[in-house]
């Protein structure tokens, strides 16, 4: 994405730059990226992480979960808690708590001690989600804050995309522990990057900090959160079980191929979205939404073709990709000066639906079976689609011209 001439808030001082800070940009980014390359790593590894630790491979699946609960526990205390730190402070403490949990997570030999190292990694995850938006919006004037957001959500989707299958290659071709180790090497490659070329914000003052309360009582805030958790929901409970959806299909060596396609088609979706936010928000949102629902009637009802299964895989790529950037926007500007609040809320609600996601497929799965997947995106896509188009004036404006942050 090209640097474009605008009018950001520069360092700490408060003066004005001429320009999108792109490398600060990226190294949020960055953070991004290890935060879902953390948490999604150890399904790449699973049966060779579970026999090193002398567990099974649902045993040791519970370290995906036991980290979507970290972030979801602690992401509104912890803001709370830290909403008086300096902005980079507070980032390099949640970059430096993963390359402690990975380091720990690459020389444990004990199950136990892994789960703790993981529910630390979550920990650091909510600090960075919670904080991750707003940062962003900060260093841009107000109608780029959009476009700002997606630059640094882009390593979200990159790690989606690229990251979790390239770790999952380190992994099985030198070991699981080294995947680990990689992680670490990088965050302490970002903890150097961030303290040269990340600006310095002030935290709030104490006691400014919007309560829960009443952050959900401003216009468009629940909307937008309710949103979150339909689509978010939606997508874990048909991304979990994916492999057993296409197992179903006789397509079981396609699972790459298949979430290959959904990650270059992600990749395609961020960008969209960056380039287009800051005006078209509302029809992005509900494009977005539209395109999921599409990809889950194909599989629901032409499965039995494996072109339609990669055509598919495609169109869920283009309606999700960009969601992330889409829903943390929206939240923000219908919060306005309570954003940080309401970015707490929806990094709780966002770990919350991955963890729902393997209980609910879970349950479907052992009741319904793999066919009741696609149908069940579309239980829940239709009520957040009508939520989208009701909130015209609140949550999903018709115009967006961006809120100072």
């Amino acid at each position: 994405m090209r640097t474009e001439t605008v009018r950001p808030t520069g360092a700490a001082d408060g003066t004005r730059d001429q320009r999108l800070p792109l490398g600060a940009l990226a190294a949020l980014a960055t953070a991004a990226f290890i935060t879902i390359m953390t948490e999604a790593l150890p399904a790449g590894v699973l049966p060779s992480m579970g026999r090193s630790l002398r567990v099974g491979e649902s045993a040791m699946g519970q370290s995906v979960t036991i980290y979507a609960i970290g972030s979801a526990v602690t992401a509104i205390p912890l803001s709370a808690a830290t909403s008086g730190w300096r902005r980079r402070r507070l980032l390099l403490t949640a970059v430096a708590g993963f390359a402690l949990a990975n380091t720990v997570t690459a020389v444990s030999g004990h199950y136990a001690l892994t789960m703790a190292a993981r529910f630390v990694a979550g920990v650091a995850a909510g600090l960075v989600w919670a904080m991750l938006t707003g940062y962003a919006r900060r260093m841009a004037s107000g109608p780029l804050q959009g476009k700002a957001t997606a630059i640094a959500m882009a390593g979200a989707t990159l790690a989606l995309s690229l990251g979790v299958p390239a770790g999952t290659l380190l992994g099985q071709a030198f070991g699981w522990r080294i995947a680990f180790w990689s992680m670490t090497v990088l965050a302490i490659v970002l903890l150097a990057w961030i303290a040269l070329a990340v600006p310095d914000y002030p935290g709030q003052p104490r006691g400014g900090r919007a309560p829960i309360a009443q952050t959900l009582r401003l216009p468009g805030v629940a909307p937008v959160l309710i949103v979150t958790m339909a689509f978010v929901l939606a997508h874990n409970i048909l991304y979990t079980y994916i492999a057993t959806f296409l197992d179903r299909l006789h397509m079981a060596d396609a699972v790459d191929l298949v979430l290959f396609i959904f990650g270059l088609a992600s990749v395609v979706s961020i960008w969209v979205v960056g380039a287009h936010i800051d005006r078209r928000l509302r029809f992005l949102t509900i494009s977005g939404t539209i395109l999921f629902a599409l990809a889950a009637t194909v599989l629901a009802v032409l499965a039995d073709s494996a072109v339609a299964v990669y055509a598919a895989g495609t169109l869920w790529g283009l309606g999700f990709g960009g969601a992330a950037t889409l829903l943390q926007t929206a939240a923000a500007d219908a919060a306005g000066t309570s954003a940080d609040t309401a970015q707490a809320i929806l990094v709780t609600l966002w770990n919350t639906a991955i963890a729902a996601g393997g209980v609910v497929g879970g349950l479907l799965l052992d009741n319904l079976g793999p066919a009741s997947f696609p149908w069940s995106v579309l239980v829940l896509l239709a009520p957040a689609l009508v939520m989208v188009i009701t909130a015209r004036r609140h949550g999903f404006p018709s115009g967006r011209l961006g809120a100072s942050a």
